[in-house]
């Protein structure tokens, strides 16, 4: 049952009686104060947020914002269709739901834990953050980032729920040609960073990268380094051979998606070729 409170935000969507509209400059981030709500606590704010990525920090939140999240440019087949929210580890002040035609599902309280990702269709609704009536409220913030994500994207982030489950060849094949990042390498070392296995690769061949996940270890021949990110289940470990690295990068942050031995790819992809099924070229000489 809703709370009072939350009752008169749903019946306030319901008439489309919205207090007032602010837009980020950059249309990318928002951040504003609770405070400018202290007179009327009960409105509901209009946030428009048009990026591919961004974030938004509510300062000592009172009263309740409406988050849409949209890209800016018109939806074509195969763009982003959804999208995933990175709670800040020390929000508080704030209840998340996900809202559309004025019913809520509640997506993160404020009592737990923040998780690592939160991911939801964009057909799905936009995010109703309703601030929790507290006395001191000096202390809170509410804050997250967020991205946008294509079907595959998203299909990987998901993939966490269910980690270390292997690839099958047409994933294998695709994720070379349109991940963040591919290439051939081996485990230096593995490290645990914040419930996660963070992994130090050397790499022997970079075939794409879309930021700079693998930068040149100098020296003779070419060789890149890098960190990427697991779930530690996974089980990650160093001195194992050579691997096919691919993955997406997620928050500014690099995470492992499929890895087979790369002498297993070097045979799918040869296969591949062969029945002219290959989704792109690769040099793998």
């Amino acid at each position: 049952m809703l709370s009072p409170f939350l009752a008169y935000f749903v019946a306030v969507l319901l008439l489309c009686r919205v207090a007032f509209s602010q837009y980020s400059s950059d249309q990318c981030s928002w951040r504003g104060s609770g405070l400018t709500h202290e007179a009327h606590a009960r409105d509901v704010e209009q946030v428009y947020l048009r990026c591919a990525q961004g974030s938004l920090e509510w300062l000592y939140p009172t009263g309740a914002i409406i988050v849409n999240l949209r890209p800016n440019t018109a939806p074509a087949p195969g763009g982003p269709r959804s999208v995933c929210v990175k709670p800040a580890a020390d929000s508080r002040g704030a209840n998340v739901y996900l809202e559309r035609g004025g019913d809520l599902r509640l997506l993160l309280p404020e009592a737990d834990p923040a998780p690592a990702v939160l991911c939801f269709g964009l057909q799905e609704g936009a995010l109703f953050v309703e601030a929790v009536p507290h006395r001191d409220i000096s202390r809170r913030i509410t804050s997250f980032q967020y991205q946008l994500f294509d079907d595959r994207q998203a299909a990987e982030l998901r993939s966490l729920s269910a980690p270390c489950q292997p690839c099958s060849g047409a994933e294998i094949l695709l994720a070379v040609c349109t991940s963040d990042f591919a290439g051939r390498g081996s485990i230096q070392a593995v490290e645990q960073e914040a419930g996660q296995a963070v992994v130090l690769v050397r790499m022997s061949a970079v075939f794409r990268q879309k930021s700079r996940v693998f930068s040149s270890a100098g020296g003779r021949g070419r060789r890149w380094v890098g960190r990427v990110k697991t779930p530690l289940q996974c089980g990650a470990k160093p001195g194992e051979g050579e691997f096919l690295f691919t993955g997406t990068v997620r928050f500014g942050e690099p995470w492992l998606g499929c890895a087979p031995r790369y002498r297993d790819f070097l045979q799918l992809y040869r296969d591949a070729v062969t029945q002219g099924t290959n989704p792109c070229h690769i040099d793998t000489d």
